[in-house]
């Protein structure tokens, strides 16, 4: 399961060099809960990404207001960690809260922004934008 992304950026801090920030990230990505075999589809992949990446966005209902639930995987180890700390930023959200959530902000804030090529930092905006087109979609079916 993965950490809270408070507990995430608590962690973060506690590292002081970027080979051990790169460790934890591609740790995070072997903790998320993975995705089912018939989610690796069209439908799902992100466009974008150097690397490939798959994005499943569903809505819980079963506390009454919508939440999204993330799901994802990338065929890198890196990029699996990046999926996994947007899961872990947006995942149990409402679609409105989604929206209102800067991830490049966060990117920024842990200097990650500085230390991704840019191949990696487009592909993280594709995934942002992604996120944001799903729970806009979510919003507007509520």
């Amino acid at each position: 399961m993965l950490p809270t992304i408070d507990e995430i950026v608590s962690n973060f801090e506690l590292l002081d060099e970027w080979e051990e920030r790169y460790r934890y990230i591609i740790e995070l990505g072997r903790l998320m809960e993975p995705l089912p075999k018939d989610a690796y589809n069209d439908v799902n992949k992100v466009q974008g990404c150097a690397s490939q990446v798959w994005l499943q966005t569903g809505l819980d209902s079963t506390n009454g207001e919508p939440l999204l639930h993330l799901r994802g995987d990338s065929d890198a180890h890196i990029v699996r960690g990046l999926v996994a700390l947007l899961i872990s930023l947006y995942s149990g959200k409402t679609p409105s809260e989604a929206l209102s959530t800067d991830a490049l902000a966060l990117f920024k804030e842990l200097g990650l922004s500085e230390h991704l090529t840019p191949q990696r930092s487009n592909g993280v905006r594709s995934m942002v934008e992604r996120i944001r087109r799903d729970a806009q979609m979510a919003l507007a079916a509520s």
